[in-house]
């Protein structure tokens, strides 16, 4: 598994204290790899750090903001009223999903005959208007079977509206932890199949988009998957543009989520594309153990995941979900 190399990074003691709020993938296509098009030149424009400012008492219209200096994304423009009308005014029967930028609804098109999801950003405060734009942005100018397809979106006024495809399978967290004792887990080969299609969606924004794009909430959660188990990436919003030219890193404020976020970035803010494979890494030992990476029921030496599988002591042997080793 050289993919994982990157990912057995010292651990730090403050880590497991660090408030967080929320180098390139070996992975690879194979003979059949191909660079998938989409405008280079435009990403190059996106801005590395968004700033929103309604002061006045105006709010700004978001549009504008997302055609500035020429980009115009191919995504549709919807009308608060057409979202409306597809969610049946987001009826709460329809709400699939619920996080800390806001609501995700099942809806329906019914001009293109099309079940979606729509993701309801939360209307109040400055990340909420950040992580619109960048995920408008980002989504509207990367594709790869591995990239949740976005729709369109709605910035009518103050709506922060999102239109994605529907992912019939939800997310990798429903299949992979906390399962219902009646829930039967992801087999081995479901397992290394969502791996491998999100290691190559992560390859494709470091080493294909230009300038490469650095995902940075690499998690089971953020990890859609369709009716076949395909794996897409989703949650764009804390994505930046990564390092170009003479530049090896990103600085930035910490951002991700605790558990995942790779330490070094975490204690000097400089971002890196190996902040993702860390968090890939993370991420694939949940898959192949079923248990969560910062897990408060078990022991105090047992809580943080890699830093217990680190530990000489830990018991390997009863590492993979037992589960998977009476089943196949």
């Amino acid at each position: 598994m050289r993919f994982l190399s990157c990912c057995r990074i010292k651990h730090d003691d403050t880590m497991k204290r660090s408030p967080l709020k929320t180098s390139k993938s070996s992975v690879h296509e194979g003979k059949g790899a191909k660079k998938y098009d989409h405008a280079p030149d435009a990403l190059s424009v996106i801005p590395r750090s968004v700033s929103m400012n309604a002061g006045g008492g105006k709010q700004r219209i978001l549009a504008e903001d997302i055609l500035r200096n020429g980009v115009r994304p191919p995504s549709e423009v919807f009308t608060f009223r057409e979202v409306a009308n597809a969610t049946e005014n987001f009826n709460p029967d329809l709400l699939v999903g619920e996080g800390g930028f806001g609501r995700v609804y099942k809806g329906y098109l019914k001009k293109t005959n099309q079940v979606v999801a729509v993701k309801q950003l939360d209307r109040n405060g400055v990340q909420g208007n950040r992580e619109f734009l960048a995920e408008v942005l980002t989504l509207s100018l990367v594709h790869h079977p591995n990239l949740v397809n976005l729709i369109g979106y709605c910035a009518d006024g103050r709506q922060r509206i999102l239109v994605y495809e529907f992912m019939q399978n939800g997310s990798l967290e429903d299949h992979l932890l906390d399962l219902p004792p009646n829930k039967q887990p992801l087999d081995w080969a479901t397992r290394m199949k969502i791996a491998r299609g999100a290691a190559r969606g992560l390859e494709y924004l470091h080493d294909m988009a230009n300038p490469p794009i650095i995902f940075r909430d690499f998690k089971p959660s953020n990890i859609l998957l369709d009716g076949e188990f395909n794996p897409k990436l989703s949650d764009f919003g804390l994505a930046r543009l990564g390092p170009t030219g003479e530049q090896d890193h990103v600085s930035t404020r910490v951002m991700g989520t605790y558990g995942y976020c790779a330490p070094e970035y975490a204690q000097t803010g400089k971002l890196t594309a190996k902040s993702d494979v860390y968090s890939f890494g993370v991420v694939f030992l949940e898959i192949i153990s079923g248990r969560r990476a910062i897990d408060s029921t078990k022991a105090t030496e047992e809580e943080n995941l890699v830093s217990w599988l680190n530990c000489p002591s830990s018991p390997s042997v009863l590492f993979i979900e037992q589960k998977l080793t009476r089943d196949n």
